[in-house]
């Protein structure tokens, strides 16, 4: 048995990376960057204004001002602005020629046909941003303020978000180069599981790990494909990690992983020619979570308690999928003081607690049976976790929290 820490970077210590494909930018979403993004123009292309109002010179705030031209978004102005003239501009619109500044609507008054004037006193300029390249940006966003042509936008590496194809449709980035999304097998196990529509005699439970991995999955953007049952008969069960491990880079299996006479699954991994790379993790729950590597294709065999392959899941599992597919997976962790005290009865492995958090900003563990307590993960917001040593945690101590 290994600590979790070890196993965590064993399995973070996978160097491969999933080919390279193409795919278009509407399709892209879920996937990771297999290159750096550069825009291929200025953003802003022009100096735009920032808001509505009337584009003018800063030397001519003192006088009446005679509008020669409406400039709305998407116009090029026609016009030049001279002394004592401005141009009625909306947000968004280009700055016409001759024009430093633009005072905003609110702050200006009509006093004739096309003739408006500031109403502030002149050295109250409104200033709505920093100085750029020493000039004074009133409500003027200058030409490549926020991206010059060949800057960066999106690192290679960075899982696409919604905000990323945003950023991909400004640049015209509409051909994505990414990793393809890993081929993932979900095989739950046991003799006592039936799938979900049948209702269960009483020596058995329905499967929850399968439909709960391939959920898991799906949220990750990962298509799974699901095996069925392998029943505890080693045939039966070798026949179906053969045809998952053909067809598939990655394997799931649930249960069969313990040191009972029926859990079959390491032998098996074992007489298909896998390293096992760790049986046993001191870890609650999930301590008989198994990894093993054939060439390019790997193996999780997770515990068959659902809390248990949940949880491995979400710290093991997707760490290393998300590897294959050329992200350097760092969730976000918190520190957060617990909303109230914490003690268990046994300290020698980590423990990962499920809990919900407060507004106070604090985290507070459910109730919790154990790993086959899937209603009290079904309230869990987050996880956190104990160390090895730790029996007791006062209410305000800071622990690690995963959200899930």
């Amino acid at each position: 048995m290994i600590k979790f820490e070890e196993a965590y970077n064993i399995v973070k210590g996978i160097n491969l990376k999933l080919a390279a494909e193409k795919v278009p930018m509407e399709e892209a979403l879920g996937y990771v960057l297999a290159e750096d993004v550069l825009s291929d123009m200025n953003m802003p292309p022009f100096n735009k204004s920032a808001m509505d109002g009337y584009a003018c010179r800063e030397t001519d705030l003192a006088n009446e001002l005679e509008v020669i031209e409406i400039i709305p978004a998407g116009k090029t102005p026609e016009k030049t602005i001279g002394k004592n003239q401005c141009a009625k501009i909306m947000t968004g619109a280009m700055i016409p020629k001759g024009a430093d500044c633009v005072i905003i609507v609110e702050d200006t008054q009509e006093v004739g046909k096309n003739k408006v004037r500031y109403t502030k006193p002149v050295p109250e300029i409104n200033v709505c941003q920093v100085e750029i390249e020493n000039k004074p940006n009133v409500n003027i966003c200058y030409i490549g303020e926020d991206i010059k042509t060949g800057d960066i936008v999106l690192k290679k590496g960075t899982l696409i978000k919604a905000q990323h194809i945003a950023i991909m449709a400004s640049v015209g980035y509409t051909e994505v180069l990414v990793h393809r999304k890993p081929k993932v097998a979900v095989i739950p196990t046991g003799d006592e599981i039936v799938e979900p529509h049948i209702k269960p005699d009483v020596s058995q439970i329905r499967n929850s790990n399968g439909a709960q991995l391939v959920a898991q999955l799906k949220a990750m953007g990962i298509k799974a494909n699901y095996y069925g049952i392998a029943r505890d008969v080693e045939g039966a069960t070798m026949g179906l990690i053969k045809k998952a491990y053909a067809e598939n880079d990655v394997i799931l299996l649930t249960g069969g992983v313990s040191m009972g006479d029926f859990d079959l699954v390491p032998e098996i991994l074992k007489t298909l020619e896998f390293d096992l790379l760790f049986q046993a993790v001191a870890v609650q729950p999930g301590k008989p979570t198994v990894f093993g590597r054939n060439g390019n294709k790997f193996c999780f065999g997770l515990p068959g308690n659902p809390v248990s392959s949940f949880v491995q899941f979400e710290l093991l599992a997707k760490t290393l999928l998300y590897g294959l597919m050329g992200q350097d997976y760092q969730p976000l962790n918190l520190r957060l003081p617990l909303g109230k005290e914490y003690k268990r009865k046994k300290d020698k492995r980590m423990s990962w607690i499920p809990a919900v958090f407060t507004e106070e900003g604090t985290i507070v563990p459910v109730e919790y049976h154990g790993s086959a307590h899937i209603r009290g993960l079904g309230q869990a917001q987050a996880i956190f976790a104990v160390p090895i040593g730790v029996k007791e945690l006062k209410k305000g101590d800071l622990v690690d929290v995963r959200q899930i």
